[in-house]
């Protein structure tokens, strides 16, 4: 029988892990940590629950077909449940704006901002219709091994004119600078600058208009159990708490995995669900391939990292929607400081996670679970003292939290923790503490990012957001989608 070791319980590890065991691969998934999940962690403290990330769950579709595999239905293991609105966006002036897939509210909602950009809306609906035939349905689930590929997708992203970014296709369509911030920040959820990132991610209004937005009851994690179930009722093994540290190789070929523990297992195929520099420059230390290739990764362009504030508080909070994105004075500025200065700017831009307003189980009775999220440049960019900056940074995010929502919400907080870049290295083995693996850039996309297959070590593969198509719920799940294909030889 074959066996394949998956390095990594993440949301691509578990998908792949899932995939091969359906189709009859013998499959072992390991976890350095304590949990599975990857970015995807939970935290149980004081009664709260405190999901790491990521929260917004769109094209539940794929992940359904996880489970019709083997026949099965996700609802006997997952509680997705609808948000909305998907997100409610807040200036600094106090204007809000709810987005949503209902059409009559929506309108109503652009109108509010400008009367004009209600027919603009629509016209950028039509592009983000034909880039997510083109660049979700044809090319997300399909690898990219060779440079033809490539060129054979090339017509497609010229006409949607990939090289642009996305903001600076919204604002073909439409003139309000608010309505350009709102049809723009998504990118920033993959680890991707709106203003340098592929206009081929406008394809993401598109993926949540059709598909809605979910939350997993119970949280994020509960996904994630529920996927570790069906992998381990399929026969799969889950081994967590054992760190991988070698991937040894004989000649052009993967032949065993050993682990902090000194446990070994020989594999036929082995696919990394771990940051993509820690695989080739930690864990190859014999092949000399991996070195080349791990040299050319340094010199990559990285996505930022987070900073995170995990905070449960007295009272419940009926008037805040489950998603907020809270946006600071600076867009275009903000950006810039994140992504090229590597600055840590007075101001920021938060994303507020409430999942309490949709599961109050995440919480003690009478309180509620939140996060607020802030981009930051990576530890390449900002070099300065984490556990210096930790409790300055805190603080101003709360006191932001307080100003615009909640006054009194230093006498409320129960409990709170941050998650820094720092972490994200330690935790993940994240270059850089990066985020989101390589940058979404066009040049590192497709066929210029790592590809599923090692182009040197044949039973090599990769899975996640550092391969094709990238990162974010439905990027990872469709690059096991891809990967498992090349693996079962289909």
């Amino acid at each position: 029988m074959t066996r394949a070791v998956v390095v990594g319980a993440g949301f691509g590890g578990l998908a792949l892990a899932i995939r091969l065991q359906s189709a009859g691969v013998e499959t072992i998934v390991l976890e350095s940590r304590d949990k599975p999940g990857g970015r995807a962690y939970v935290w149980q403290r004081d009664g709260f629950t405190f999901d790491a990330g990521p929260t917004v769950i769109t094209d539940p579709a794929c992940l359904e077909e996880l489970w019709t595999l083997s026949g099965q239905t996700m609802a006997s293991d997952v509680a997705l449940e609808a948000v909305q609105p998907f997100y409610r966006l807040n200036w600094p002036d106090g204007t809000n704006f709810d987005y949503t897939n209902d059409d009559t509210v929506l309108r109503a909602e652009i109108a509010k901002l400008n009367p004009a950009d209600v027919a603009g809306y629509a016209r950028f609906l039509d592009y983000s219709a034909g880039v997510y035939r083109e660049g979700y349905e044809k090319l997300g689930n399909v690898a990219f091994l060779d440079f033809a590929s490539m060129i054979k997708a090339a017509p497609a992203l010229a006409k949607y004119q990939a090289w642009r970014s996305v903001y600076s296709i919204v604002s073909k369509f439409v003139a309000d600078e608010r309505l350009r911030q709102a049809l723009s920040f998504h990118t920033l959820l993959v680890g991707g600058n709106p203003m340098t990132t592929s206009a081929i991610y406008a394809l993401i209004h598109k993926l949540e208009r059709d598909g809605g937005v979910w939350f997993a009851r119970g949280g994020t994690n509960r996904l994630i159990a529920g996927m570790v179930a069906l992998f381990e009722r399929l026969g799969g093994t889950l081994r967590l708490n054992d760190a991988v540290t070698r991937i040894e190789t004989l000649g052009d070929r993967v032949t065993a995995v050993e682990t902090a523990s000194g446990w070994n297992t020989p594999t036929d195929m082995l696919a990394a669900n771990a940051d993509i520099l820690h695989v080739y420059r930690d864990l190859l230390p014999g092949s000399g391939a991996a070195k080349r290739t791990a040299a050319k990764l340094e010199r990559k362009r990285y996505s930022p990292s987070l900073f995170v504030v995990h905070f449960g508080i007295k009272g419940s909070w009926p008037g805040i929607p489950h998603h907020m994105i809270l946006f600071g004075p600076r867009y275009k500025g903000l950006l810039d400081d994140i992504y090229d200065h590597g600055v840590l700017s007075e101001d920021f831009s938060l994303y507020l996670h409430h999942p309490t307003v949709t599961d109050p189980s995440l919480a003690p009775e009478g309180c509620s679970t939140f996060y607020a999220l802030a981009p930051v440049p990576h530890m390449g960019k900002y070099t300065g003292d984490w556990e210096t900056v930790r409790p300055i940074l805190e603080q101003r995010i709360l006191d932001e939290v307080g100003r615009r929502l909640i006054p009194d919400i230093h006498d409320r907080i129960v409990t709170k923790f941050s998650y820094a870049p720092t972490d994200f290295a330690a935790d993940l083995n994240a270059h850089l503490g990066s985020a989101f693996s390589l940058e979404p850039v066009l040049t590192q996309s497709a066929y210029f990012r790592v590809h599923n297959r090692d182009d040197s070590i044949p039973n090599l593969y990769f899975v996640g957001a550092g391969t094709h198509p990238g990162a974010g719920i439905p990027g990872v799940v469709g690059s096991a989608k891809a990967t498992a294909a090349l693996m079962l030889g289909r």
